[in-house]
């Protein structure tokens, strides 16, 4: 149940994570601060930092003694 528990939190936060800085990201992007190219190579930036996030629902947290 922990890992159900921690994983589905990971998923939400990435979720949530990917949806808020891609909506920044158009915002911004609407009123001409970024060129087009710019926001097509900072979504994938956003894609990969949404994915690193999601990856920690692999690895359990490790334990300090």
């Amino acid at each position: 149940m922990k890992i159900r528990r921690r994983t589905l939190r990971v998923a939400r936060q990435s979720i949530w994570a990917g949806l808020g800085l891609s909506g920044a990201a158009m915002l911004v992007a609407s009123f001409g601060y970024i060129p087009p190219v710019a926001g097509a190579l900072l979504q994938e930036g956003i894609d990969v930092a949404v994915i690193l996030n999601a990856l920690r629902a692999a690895f359990p947290p490790s334990r300090a003694l």
